[in-house]
């Protein structure tokens, strides 16, 4: 930590060997703020000084010993190697003197008050200086001498005294006397100073904070890099880890070296700057810093953790009961040190040192008095809202609707967690019993993102308050999509129809919300709104409504219901592309994110959930984060993802425990089933069947989804009554709800899939000739399915025919999983026509690995009935007569661009001036060409590159 410091250094050695040189005695004051490295100073000169021949007593002032008389004195003389006799008189001298010295008392706190009585209380005093000055030169005989004095404002009064007698005798005497003082609120011993200042060899010498290149030299010095390789990129790096540094520190040395002590020992495992564990080495190197101060330092650095917050001196000035000017010096000494920068403590690890050093009663009392200040003077609602929770003072009629405001702010800033703390004070402060209710609304919504097993009884309380109190029915409005979540559909169809017709204004629209809320999240309720569609169809397609949320909501209704002159992606994508930077607007944006999924749009899905993922507020509300990373995680099955798809739904189950979800944890947990048993992982799809899923379950869409899960894992297992008992029931709600979406719920697909199983053929066929001709809803993805599977049913010649349309329609999709056992198939079927080759290329087309992924089990009509796969079972064997594919049987990018250029005409040599190969490498090429493609000339090159014409486009 000496670094920043030569220059101090060589000012004491230039003084050293003037002393030593010339018989001159020197004094020389080191001043510098708290833990600027006072002390280190000395003592580094100390060893510099005695290694150079000279002498050195050592002493130190200290607050607890300031009223022991010739307590420094005494320390300079026992420090010195000399006999016991040498100093015995010196020593008598001292204590009889010291008898003779009043104790300083509150009204005399400065050295001369206190000597001005005792200098002619007797004869003594002149001996004693005589004394203790002649021992100095005698010392001082042997070599030259050095006495260092360190924390001079804590020395004795009585000590002060004896040096202020030596150093005015020092003009030649090889005696130097280093002194050392922390910058302090008032100056401490002004007459001695003055003293000071009038010798004719005074030097005063100050140590600044550390400074961005201080730290950038200590850095390179311990890494090297700097002064040994002199690498470029590694001084950026060294240069940005200074400034991270300072950042914290703010220069101060011991704080530095405390930092670098915690890097050191392991106590944390991030970079030095960016703070360690609570507690550690730098916290408490915070705090010797304070304690070191007086205590009016401490008190305002206390003023400043509590409001965390730049603050005026007039603003802690009333904090702290105190006049503003009497903080202009504490505020100075704290800048000094390097604790505070622009007007609050300049680091959170500071500000968590010096908070937690409060005690909890005078905390509490700190926070109460800033609350009220502030909101005196006009601040932020939030701000002052934060004192009063930390407070929990709730007297005052402006407090509760302060705590309202402040939580609306953190609900709009994804903050739910402040909100609910505001609120739960809020509902304390709150005397009406209307505004406790709609407090009580707010905490609901608030800690339901944090947290929805917390909601459930507040739940309950509100919903009985308006069944009680006919004049708050719009205040039940408010748990309703909370009672859906829990699947209480008949208790929130309550509280909508308590709430009376619809009307216009505000209130309408939110009615209108909850109403179509509840018909798609129970569709068992869907009545209400097919029988007056009109209203939500225009809130889906109007340009600029007077509600949001009833906007996107109508929109996913249209999804489910479609109505002419409604766009369904257009409709969501303008939603998510006006909204998604809007703060606050989390759950408004998964209503067309969903809407997207429902429209077959799992490609813009993915787009738009990785853009939501990506927001900074998302880490607040896992609730939310769980259900986007839901819908993420299904649109990625549906690509053929399955990886980005299980860590998606594996997430989601862990932002929320399975209790949390309500009856909405079909949706993760189906995509989770879907997925292993997909991969082939069956016991593990097993073990997340085995979750408890909620009986309400089964009367949302959600439900029906994990139906299909679970009938498609049973199909696997070879439990195919089960799996056909499932598909059916899906059926059975779909259509009974109205809302059979073939995309959505591709159940008559899924049931073919059984009916191939059992040998079936003719049902199967059937089956997925209707799910083609269902036009609400059907998707590329749901026709490329249907149609590879109904090629499984046809002839030969139809079969190339639905395979090379299923081909194509899966290309478009991007479901890569479901191309790629369409590929597959389409593989089988060529090569009983006597090519194989055509199939390789088209597999290569596709942009696709030459093997296609393992399934579990070949169950569409290759099984045989009551058999079942084992978790992690090897990928099917390459049909008779079709090569497995690898990557060498494909053409490298070099490979082709010779193979295009020989099928155009060019000669080998005219290839090797274009490509700048040689003709060897050509020839080679060529050689590989032929093998791969199987051809015998260069006439045969253009036909068998036509599969090829794509890519290399």
């Amino acid at each position: 930590m000496l670094v920043h410091r030569d220059e101090q250094l060589a000012h004491l050695h230039w003084a050293f060997r003037s002393c030593e040189k010339h018989g001159h005695g020197q004094v020389v004051l080191v001043t510098g703020a708290v833990g600027s490295g006072k002390t280190q100073v000395l003592e580094t000169f100390g060893e510099w000084a005695a290694n150079a021949g000279g002498q050195v007593l050592s002493a130190a002032g200290s607050r607890a010993e300031q009223g022991l008389h010739f307590g420094v004195l005494g320390q300079l003389l026992h420090s010195a190697r000399v006999r016991p006799e040498e100093i015995r008189q010196v020593e008598e001298l001292i204590r009889e003197v010291a008898l003779s010295v009043p104790a300083p008392d509150a009204g005399r706190d400065t050295a001369a008050e206190l000597l001005t009585e005792s200098l002619t209380a007797d004869g003594l005093w002149a001996p004693l200086l005589r004394t203790a000055f002649d021992t100095f030169l005698a010392l001082a005989r042997r070599g030259p001498l050095v006495l260092t004095v360190d924390d001079l404002q804590h020395t004795d009064a009585a000590s002060l005294h004896c040096l202020l007698y030596v150093t005015r005798r020092l003009r030649n005497a090889r005696i130097m006397v280093v002194l050392s003082e922390a910058t302090t609120l008032h100056p401490a011993h002004p007459l001695f100073h003055a003293e000071l200042r009038s010798l004719p060899r005074f030097a005063r010498v100050s140590l600044p904070l550390l400074t961005l290149d201080s730290f950038s030299r200590l850095l390179g010095s311990k890494a090297g890099v700097l002064d040994v390789r002199g690498d470029k990129a590694g001084a950026q790096d060294i240069r940005e880890e200074a400034r991270r540094i300072l950042r914290v520190t703010g220069g101060n040395p011991l704080l530095t070296q405390a930092l670098f002590h915690e890097q050191a020992n392991r106590d944390t495992d991030s970079a030095p700057a960016s703070g360690a564990r609570a507690g550690g080495t730098f916290d408490r190197a915070v705090l010797d810093c304070l304690y070191r101060h007086e205590p009016a330092v401490r008190r305002v650095a206390q003023a400043l953790a509590v409001l965390n917050r730049p603050a005026s001196q007039d603003l802690l000035g009333q904090l702290l009961d105190v006049l503003p000017d009497s903080i202009v010096p504490a505020v100075r000494a704290l800048q000094g040190a390097g604790l505070i920068s622009a007007g609050q403590l300049r680091h959170p690890r500071i500000l968590h040192a010096v908070r937690s050093d409060i005690p909890a009663e005078e905390r509490r009392r700190l926070h109460q008095r800033a609350a009220e200040m502030l909101h005196e003077n006009g601040a932020e609602a939030s701000v002052v809202a934060e004192h009063l929770v930390a407070s929990a003072w709730t007297d005052g009629a402006w407090v509760a609707p302060v705590l309202r405001d402040a939580a609306a702010h953190a609900l709009s800033s994804e903050r739910p967690d402040r909100a609910a703390a505001c609120l739960r004070l809020g509902i304390r402060a709150e005397t009406d019993e209307g505004r406790r209710n709609s407090l009580t609304a707010m905490l609901i919504t608030a800690r339901w993102q944090v947290n929805p097993l917390a909601v459930n009884g507040q739940v309950s309380r509100l919903v009985e308050a308006a069944r009680t109190d006919e004049s708050i029915p719009s205040t039940a409005l408010a748990a309703v999509p909370y009672l859906l979540w829990q699947g209480r559909a008949e208790e929130a169809a309550e509280a909508i129809s308590g709430c009376g017709a619809d009307g216009h204004g505000p209130a309408s629209d939110e009615l209108r919300l909850n109403r179509l809320l509840l018909a798609l999240s129970h569709p068992d309720h869907l009545r209400t709104v097919r029988e007056d569609p009109g209203s939500w169809i225009r809130a889906a397609a109007a340009p600029h409504p007077a509600s949001a949320q009833l906007q996107a909501v109508s929109v996913l209704g249209n999804a489910l219901m479609p109505a002419g002159g409604v766009d369904t992606v257009a409709a969501a994508e303008q939603l998510l592309e006006q909204h998604h930077m809007d703060s606050g607007s989390l759950g408004l944006l998964t209503a067309p994110l969903l809407a997207l999924l429902c429209a077959g749009r799992s490609d813009r899905v993915a787009v738009w959930g990785g853009r939501l993922l990506a927001r900074p507020g998302l880490q607040h509300t896992p609730a939310w984060r769980g259900v986007v990373r839901a819908i993420h995680a299904e649109a990625a099955l549906r690509l053929g993802d399955l990886d980005v798809a299980e860590r998606g739904a594996r997430s989601a189950l862990e932002d929320l425990p399975a209790p949390a979800w309500g009856v909405a944890v079909g949706g993760p947990l189906g995509t989770l089933i879907t997925c292993t048993t997909e991969s082939g992982r069956l016991f593990e799809a097993d073990r997340w069947l085995r979750r408890p899923v909620p009986a309400g379950a089964f009367r949302t869409p959600v439900g029906a989804h994990y139906l299909i899960a679970r009938g498609r894992y049973r199909l696997a297992v070879g439990q195919h009554q089960a799996a056909s008992a499932d598909l059916h029931r899906c059926g059975e709600l779909v259509r009974s709800w109205g809302i059979d979406v073939a995309g959505l719920f591709p159940w008559r697909l899924e049931l073919a899939r059984v009916q191939l199983g059992l040998g079936n053929r003719p049902h199967a066929a059937q089956l997925l000739q209707e799910q083609l001709q269902v036009s609400h809803g059907l998707d590329d993805r749901t026709r490329g399915r249907a149609l590879r599977l109904l090629a499984s049913t046809a002839g030969p010649d139809h079969r190339r025919k639905l395979l090379s349309k299923a081909v194509t329609v899966l290309q478009s999709c991007r479901d890569q999983h479901e191309l790629a056992r369409a590929l597959s198939d389409t593989g089988q079927t060529l090569p009983r026509a006597g090519d194989p080759t055509p199939a390789r290329l088209f597999v290569h087309r596709a942009g696709l690995p030459a093997r296609t992924p393992a399934r579990p089990q070949r169950t569409e009509g290759h099984s045989t009935p009551g058999t079942a796969s084992t978790a992690g079972a090897p990928p099917d064997p390459a049909p008779d007569g079709f090569e497995a594919l690898d990557p060498d049987s494909l053409l490298s990018e070099a490979e082709r661009r010779v193979a295009v250029l020989a099928a155009r005409g060019r000669t080998n040599r005219q290839i090797s001036n274009e490509l700048y190969i040689t003709v060897s490498t050509v020839e080679q090429h060529l050689t590989r060409v032929y093998r791969k493609l199987d051809v015998k000339s260069r006439t045969d090159l253009p036909n068998r590159l036509l599969a090829l014409a794509e890519p290399m486009a």
